[in-house]
């Protein structure tokens, strides 16, 4: 297991190695002087080892863990929080969106849509995902404040990849946003940016606005910390790239539909449109090709954007049917 990675006063990045793999999931610590420890991101439960080793690493017992603050509820974000409630961290509570609240009391209806996608292979890429008391669940809105490892964290409501999305901003330090999806994928090393595009939330003009939010924070964030993945000091080229890339693979997947092609067909355009880039830009590193794949895949970016182009196009409607 790869140690914590200090990235400043009281602030940990652990590596979350999903399938044995470095620089995909993140999840991050924050320890304050007084003892208080809270953890952004649980990661999904296949993960829960090397999380817990990256709470030791960092050189803290992860019972004394109080808040698990999750920026939306998709399985890689948030699939372990109920297994770490109940087995491990008997102080914490879970910090969600309100609108993800009821999804993580009761899974079964998001535990049964992620069935019918990657069926026997479930448990290997997620592992458990068990429901979290309503007691010890905090709703989170727009604008709340939370008191978490020494930092005072305003909740900013960022829609457009999940409707129960929420980017956590500290103003200190030049302004530091751990933004969970909604500032795309990037791994260390390289400048590509790809927008996560999976059903059933994507919104084209929702995840602009929460874009154009970002950028109007003051100050404007000096740090972008990804959960996939790691920090990064270029935020508005970050997030142009984002929104550029974003645009450009939602009018290719809408050309695709309205030339009748099928699924795989619209999936296999997108890759061939998208993959060059990637790999011109990471220099064509065959492993940062695959993690960037095991972050937020075509397939998935595919079923996003056909599902909100058949919302959002009259003439794509029927698109499948």
């Amino acid at each position: 297991m790869p140690d914590a990675v200090a990235l400043d006063e009281g602030l940990f990045l652990i590596d979350l190695l999903y399938l044995d793999n470095p620089s995909v999931i993140a999840a991050y610590l924050l320890a304050g002087p007084d003892g208080d420890l809270a953890l952004i991101e649980t990661g999904p439960g296949s993960t829960l080892p090397a999380l817990l080793a990256g709470i030791r690493g960092a050189g803290f017992d992860p019972a004394a863990v109080t808040k698990l603050i999750v920026t939306h509820i998709h399985l890689d974000h948030a699939g372990a929080a109920g297994e770490l409630l109940r087995d491990v961290m008997p102080q914490a509570q879970l910090y969600v969106h309100s609108a993800g609240a009821p999804h993580m009391i009761d899974p079964g209806k998001l535990l049964a849509s992620a069935q019918r996608i990657y069926g026997n292979d479930m448990d290997r890429l997620w592992g458990a995902f068990l429901p979290v008391p309503a007691e010890r669940l905090v709703v989170v809105d727009d604008g709340m404040l939370i008191q978490a490892g020494g930092r005072t964290l305003q909740a900013i409501y960022t829609p457009g990849h999940a409707v129960h999305h929420l980017a956590f901003y500290d103003a200190t330090r030049g302004g530091h946003l751990f933004a969970g999806d909604v500032a795309g994928i990037r791994l260390p090393g390289y400048s590509y940016v790809r927008p996560p595009t999976p059903p059933p939330d994507v919104d084209l003009a929702l995840w602009h606005g929460a874009i154009d939010r970002i950028m109007a924070l003051t100050p404007l964030p000096a740090a972008l910390y990804l959960t996939h993945f790691g920090p990064f000091n270029d935020a508005p080229r970050h997030l142009h790239e984002l929104s550029t890339r974003l645009d450009i693979w939602a009018g290719i997947v809408q050309s695709a539909m309205r030339a009748g092609q099928d699924r795989t067909a619209v999936r296999h355009t997108l890759e061939l449109a998208g993959t060059p880039a990637l790999r011109l830009q990471t220099g064509d590193d065959r492993s940062a090709v695959e993690r960037y794949e095991m972050a937020g895949n075509y397939e998935m970016s595919v079923d996003g954007l056909t599902r909100y182009w058949r919302k959002a196009d009259p003439k794509l409607a029927n698109w499948g049917k």
